[in-house]
């Protein structure tokens, strides 16, 4: 039992460090938007982009993390 729980919390930590790490990329990769910058404005345009992105950042993680 703890060895599963274990297994699962390690994909879970995988699955969010590589989540921080796809914004991170994307938001590297788009340099006409400061999305950071857009959030602290409260633009909800930018929001719901970014949510989308993590979204499928992280549904397309936890299918391959999880088999």
């Amino acid at each position: 039992m703890w060895e599963s729980l274990l297994i699962s919390a390690m994909y879970g930590g995988l699955g969010i460090l590589l989540c921080a790490f796809g914004y991170k990329l994307f938001d590297i990769i788009e340099t006409k938007v400061d999305f950071a910058e857009e959030l602290r404005k409260g633009n909800m345009a930018a929001a719901v982009v970014v949510a989308s992105f993590l979204l499928g950042i992280c549904y397309i993680i936890g299918r391959t993390v999880g088999g």
